[in-house]
């Protein structure tokens, strides 16, 4: 099922919905989709927990306790196999298995495909990569291309449903930055078609600038991977002066820096998309370096303006479309973990703008 049926029946019946775990579901299912060509159906009325999924989770979740653990501990729970390492090893294993069946069929795809001299425009990636090079007489290995689909998978899935949940929520806190995104899209569209519903495109609002400030502000203040590390191959200094000897981690909080007046100025707290426009009422691009929600440098996020595009073209939709209410009673925090999901979801009454 796609995403507006959900919500819309939603909607139609005054349901008490987790927007958090919507958009979770509907980015794994469209990853999954792109890079494996298989649909794991977690979009649902009854939003099942597949088992790939739960995996994922619990992945995440002992590598967040690696970063901030003694290694000696990460070590002895390893070896003892029990606490987060235990879940870690159990969650390799089932995305292994599942990944490995997935390659192994995609390899007899891609063999009938080149021996039925089929053009790849139209398939998932990784058919599409074990193609290209058997087709050139090189061989894939399978460990090579396990690991890049689950870093795909996990990275596009929790990184663009964590943006949204945040995007939605602060939109929905802010209805004159709500209004000037629906009078955006208004004016995108020919006369005559609005006041009613409609899915918008990605050359639709590839270039709507408000929208883009909207979305750069949510990533700035809620940064969907809140604390990264880094660590010297040989011996740096940062520029307070401060020696960093070799195999020092360097933690450093995207969360924290979105909030700096240092680097922000003194409304480093609101949220104000007019930042990201200049006086001609173009983007304004800031430096990577300042705005690190997808790092920087040669090891800056690829699929960024995929990433994007993506976010706007669903944000747009639900904006347009919908009015999100958020339910009062469960409160919207960051919850402790590697990736900013929120602590309790975000549970939301959803109504329609028009028929």
């Amino acid at each position: 099922m796609g995403l507006m049926p959900i919500i819309d029946h939603a909607a139609k019946h005054g349901l008490v919905i987790n927007l958090e775990d919507i958009f979770r579901s509907f980015t794994f299912d469209s990853t999954c989709l792109l890079v494996t060509g298989y649909d794991p159906s977690c979009l649902s009325l009854e939003l099942p927990q597949v088992l790939f999924s739960k995996a994922m989770n619990d992945f995440g979740q002992a590598i967040l306790y690696r970063h901030v653990r003694p290694r000696s501990f990460t070590k002895l729970q390893k070896w003892l196999n029990v606490g987060q390492e235990g879940k870690y090893k159990k969650a390799w294993k089932v995305l292994d298995d599942i990944l490995a069946e997935y390659i192994c069929q995609k390899r007899k795809e891609a063999n009938k495909l080149i021996q039925e001299l089929v053009s790849v425009d139209d398939v998932d990636l990784l058919t599409s990569y074990i193609t290209e090079k058997e087709s050139t007489g090189l061989k894939c290995d399978d460990k090579f291309l396990r690991d890049n689909a689950l870093n795909m998978i996990t990275a596009t899935t929790d990184t663009t449903s964590t943006a949204l949940t945040w995007f939605a929520w602060l939109v929905s806190k802010h209805p004159i930055v709500e209004n000037k995104i629906i009078e955006e899209l208004e004016s995108k569209i020919p006369i005559g078609e609005t006041k009613r519903r409609r899915l918008f495109n990605v050359d639709e609002v590839k270039n709507l600038v408000y929208l883009h400030g909207a979305l750069c502000e949510a990533l700035r203040l809620y940064p969907p991977a809140p604390l990264n590390h880094k660590e010297p191959v040989k011996p740096d200094m940062l520029p307070s002066g401060h020696p960093v000897h070799p195999k020092t981690k360097v933690l450093f909080s995207v969360y924290s820096m979105g909030r700096r007046k240092s680097i922000w100025r003194e409304d480093c707290y609101e949220f104000k998309p007019e930042r990201w426009i200049n006086e001609r009422g173009e983007i304004k691009h800031e430096p990577s370096y300042k705005f690190l929600s997808f790092g920087a440098g040669p090891r800056i996020c690829l699929g960024k303006e995929t990433s994007f595009i993506q976010i706007k073209a669903v944000a747009s939709t639900l904006i347009y479309n919908y009015r999100i209410h958020v339910v009062e009673e469960t409160p919207v925090v960051p919850a402790v973990s590697i990736v900013l999901h929120t602590e309790y979801g975000l549970m939301t009454r959803i109504s329609k703008r028009w028929e």
